[in-house]
């Protein structure tokens, strides 16, 4: 029996001999790995997606997207980022209820007259809400709130009293 080696080209592979002369030519078949999970995994993610879609606090309904944001504190005050593009700023609205903070709106499909055309709509639209408890040290009536390039900022200023402070130690 003489030596020999194999090379690989693609799908096919050679079986040589040491005088690298052709002995066989073998069709590699595509070999596949089963998963028989595979199925339940895409049904799980199918699920998280259906619930990561998030409730309207105000109504209690499914919301077309969650709204995700930023949540920063400084000695001076808390932030709320969070990114609302392709918005204007009068479709956004924050209200303050019973010291709770509510940031809401919608986004318009703007070519409804054109939808047919459209091969992918990626992008999200509808309604979106989000309910914030407002800490006891906030002070609400100091709440503000900004949108620029597409990012919206609300800034909960805390309380005097609640503002770290340094006491000096006195010697008797």
């Amino acid at each position: 029996m003489t030596p020999y080696i194999f090379l690989q080209d693609g799908r096919k592979k050679y079986q040589l001999n040491l005088e690298n002369r052709l002995i066989m030519e073998v069709k590699m078949s595509t070999i596949s790995n089963y998963d028989p999970f595979r199925n339940f995994r895409s049904l799980q993610g199918e699920i998280n997606r259906l619930f990561d879609r998030g409730l309207d606090d105000t109504t209690g309904q499914m919301t077309l997207w969650p709204m995700r944001v930023d949540i920063k504190e400084d000695e001076h005050q808390i932030v709320i980022s969070s990114d609302v593009p392709g918005m204007e700023q009068k479709e956004i609205k924050v209200n303050i209820d019973n010291n709770m903070l509510t940031i809401s709106g919608e986004r318009k499909f703007d070519d409804e007259e054109n939808k047919e055309k459209y091969h992918r709509v990626e992008r999200t639209y509808g309604r979106f809400s989000r309910t914030f408890q407002l800490p006891n040290f906030t002070d609400a009536g100091k709440i503000q709130a900004s949108y620029k390039n597409g990012v919206l900022e609300v800034t909960l200023p805390k309380l005097e009293e609640a503002k770290p402070r340094s006491i000096q130690v006195q010697v008797n």
